[in-house]
Formats: C-alpha cells, sequence, structure tokens
C-alpha cells in the first residue's frame, strides 16, 4: 500500500489492483468515529467498576431565559441558589415515600456552556438511590 496525504486525510491505493481508500485523520472531536471514540469508550469501561450496584438517573435543572443576564452579573449568588435549590429539590422528592421514601447522594456538575460553546446554565446531577 502507498500513502498519499492530502487534505487531513490518508489515500491508500493498493499496488496490486490499484483499489483507492480514502481515510480521514482524526479530528480529536470525542463524538466522532474518528476522534477520540477508543479512548472515550476506554474510560467509560474503567468507570463501569466504579458504579454502584443501584440505579442511576441524570435530572437537569435549568435557569429560566430572563434570569440568565442577572447569573452572568452576579454568578456566585444565583448557582449558590440553584444548586441548593436543585439539592433540596431531590432530597424532597426522593425523600417521601409517596415517590421512593430513600435516602441518596447525588454529584451536582454546573454546566456553564453549550457543547458548541454558546453560553448556557443547566446543571446536571446524577443521584445514586440507597434504599
Amino acid at each position: 500500500m502507498s500513502h498519499g496525504r492530502t487534505w487531513g486525510a490518508y489515500v491508500d491505493a493498493c499496488d496490486h489492483c490499484g483499489k483507492v481508500r480514502i481515510s480521514y485523520n482524526s479530528c480529536r472531536n470525542r463524538h466522532s468515529p474518528k476522534g477520540q471514540s477508543l479512548d472515550k469508550e476506554r474510560w467509560l469501561e474503567a468507570r463501569k467498576g466504579e458504579l454502584l450496584p443501584t440505579r442511576y438517573f441524570h435530572p437537569v435543572f435549568t435557569l429560566p431565559e430572563g434570569v440568565r443576564p442577572l447569573a452572568s452579573r452576579n454568578r456566585q449568588v444565583v448557582y449558590g441558589i440553584l444548586l441548593r435549590a436543585v439539592s433540596e429539590t431531590i432530597e424532597e422528592l426522593t425523600q417521601d415515600g409517596r415517590y421512593l421514601g430513600a435516602e441518596v447522594g447525588f454529584i451536582a456538575i454546573l454546566h456553564t456552556w453549550s457543547p458548541g460553546l454558546r453560553q448556557s446554565q443547566p446543571t446536571s446531577s446524577e443521584p445514586a438511590l440507597k434504599k
């Protein structure tokens, strides 16, 4: 096989039959099949061993559109209120026997930028159930 490099890709041509195959260079994007997908899969596989034997949920809490300008000028106060509200909401609902009746633990992550690097303010939390 001979390799040529053109426009971010490799052009592979068989010296025997002439069949050509284009293989694009990795863009290092974790969502791309050629990017970091193998690294991502290895990381996910390693994390599976760290999971507790329980069910997990991924609720997302978002600031209302009208509060976002206030949050950009008063981050500590507004995000503190948001995270406290998230915590209290999860605890109240999960401890109530009508819903779950359990003590839970959770990890909250404040996302202030969207994947497209636009400013956004959702908060993800991963509660783990403990009955």
